[in-house]
Order: C-alpha cells, then structure tokens, then sequence
C-alpha cells in the first residue's frame, strides 16, 4: 500500500479473501483511530457488515498488545538475521518478508494449525 487512502479497498479485499478461506466472518476491526480509517464509508461498510469497531486511543500502541508483539518478534528476527549474517541495512525488507513467512509457518499454543495451513 503506498497511501493511505487505499487502506478502505485493501480492507475490502483482505475481509473477502479472509472469509473465503477460513469460512468464518470478521467480527471486529481494532485501529488506533488513525484517518484511513475513520472515514464515513469505512464507518459505514464496518456497520453493514456488522463489524464491530474498536479504537484504541491515539497514541498508545501498547493497547493493540496482539499486533505490537508480533511486531516485536518481527523486528527481533530481523535483527538477528541481519547481525548473524552481516547484511547491509538494504537488505532490511527482504529478511522482514522472511521472518513473516517463517512466523506463518510456525505452529502457536493457542490454534492447532499454523498461520500458513489456515
């Protein structure tokens, strides 16, 4: 995504591709109210679907503690990749993509299937 405007099409795609696999709906949407996500359409599409919409408030990523630990164990891999291997800073995306797709492949306590299976 290169603007944040793209963010409401992006959502729609992501809620179709998620519920075509999974068989399952999107109960809810977590932001920290940022605004690509507060628009009235946004708003309006949440309601229609019956998605319920939390917002954390700005400023406080340490209350979205899901998304801010995987961001930390992302942001822990990469970095020891990068030191491990003595890559230059360039190369910071591709080990990121990487240590996302080892983290889908790995199973979890909480579900029975790994990220990658679902």
């Amino acid at each position: 995504m290169r603007y944040k405007s793209e963010a409401f099409g992006r959502f729609k795609e992501y809620r179709l591709e998620v519920e075509n696999h999974t068989g399952r709906k999107i109960k809810a949407f977590r932001s920290d109210q940022g605004g690509e996500y507060l628009s009235g359409e946004f708003i309006y599409y949440l309601k229609e679907n019956i998605i319920l919409s939390q917002w954390t408030p700005p400023g406080t990523p340490q209350l979205n503690d899901v998304a801010e630990r995987r961001n930390q164990t992302l942001l822990d891999m990469v970095q020891s990749m990068m030191s491990f291997i003595k890559l230059p800073s360039s190369f910071w995306g591709y080990a990121l993509e990487i240590a996302a797709k080892l983290l889908n492949m790995v199973s979890s306590k909480t579900v029975s299937q790994t990220p990658y299976e679902i």
